[in-house]
């Protein structure tokens, strides 16, 4: 078990993943602004945009976007673990082979990112299959993003999501309690920490999932609230007023599909 006082002196982010969150900004930015993000857009890689550009296999398709996925979660997910990953760097120091285990504790908690890419994705070609084979949602394909937004908004206010948040607004006290010595410890305390990431924010990223990969203004938007609703000082008052804006924009595409490209930079998926 780690000492206390190692836990309150957490010292500085490491520099390479201040780097690594830079770096994926600036990927996002030069993707977005190139036009070359649509290029690993889930609904490009599912659909295509015939005659130009034919679906890959899936054996294809599914590593692209979560390459793409990858960038975004550390863009937007790492900053907001950044109090916990400095933690674990004090409490590390002095393991064999410090490094190793610090990349083991990140890679357990990528992982977890990773599955939800994964499974958001395989969900998605079975919407896009749905649409496909349902008349009225072909007709209607705003209602998967007006639906999307109104899950998100919903769960602001959830029992599940304040759980989550409790977890991760007190590193100290989890790292106390799940700290294990070692890689296998070190990854296991990463998954479960992701694992209550994704309990934070699963409907946030299904928003930006809608969105679309590298739509910078929701990028910057969501990651923001993420950002504010595990380390901001008002972060009670902040979680239910993004859960009321994600509703008004629920209900605004609902009642006024014209406005979704609006809503959306004009990138919405389904």
């Amino acid at each position: 078990m780690i000492q206390t006082m190692g836990v309150r002196r957490s010292g500085r982010a490491p520099t390479i993943l201040i780097t690594a969150i830079a770096v994926a900004w600036g990927l996002s930015a030069l993707a977005g602004t190139s036009g070359r993000a649509l290029l690993l857009n889930h609904g490009r890689l599912i659909e295509g945009a015939p005659p130009f550009f034919r679906p890959p296999p899936l054996w294809v398709a599914l590593p692209l976007f979560l390459l793409a996925w990858q960038v975004m979660v550390v863009a937007m997910m790492l900053p907001s673990s950044l109090p916990m990953v400095r933690l674990f760097r004090v409490a590390s120091a002095r393991a064999p082979q410090p490094g190793v285990v610090r990349a083991a504790f990140l890679g357990g908690y990528l992982l977890v990112w990773s599955g939800f890419g994964a499974v958001a994705f395989l969900n998605d070609i079975g919407i896009h299959r749905l649409v496909d084979r349902t008349p009225w949602l072909g007709a209607h394909p705003w209602v998967v993003a007006g639906g999307a937004l109104g899950l998100a908004g919903a769960f602001q206010f959830s029992a599940l999501k304040e759980k989550c948040l409790t977890e991760c607004r007190h590193p100290g006290a989890f790292l106390l309690q799940h700290y294990r010595r070692g890689v296998s410890g070190a990854f296991r305390l990463g998954r479960r920490h992701g694992l209550f990431c994704l309990g934070c924010c699963w409907a946030l990223m299904l928003v930006m999932f809608a969105a679309g990969v590298a739509n910078l203004w929701w990028m910057a938007a969501l990651g923001a609230l993420m950002f504010y609703e595990k380390v901001g000082r008002a972060a009670d008052r902040v979680v239910p007023l993004g859960g009321v804006v994600l509703l008004a924009l629920a209900a605004l595409v609902l009642i006024h599909p014209p406005w979704l490209p609006a809503v959306f930079g004009g990138q919405a998926n389904g």
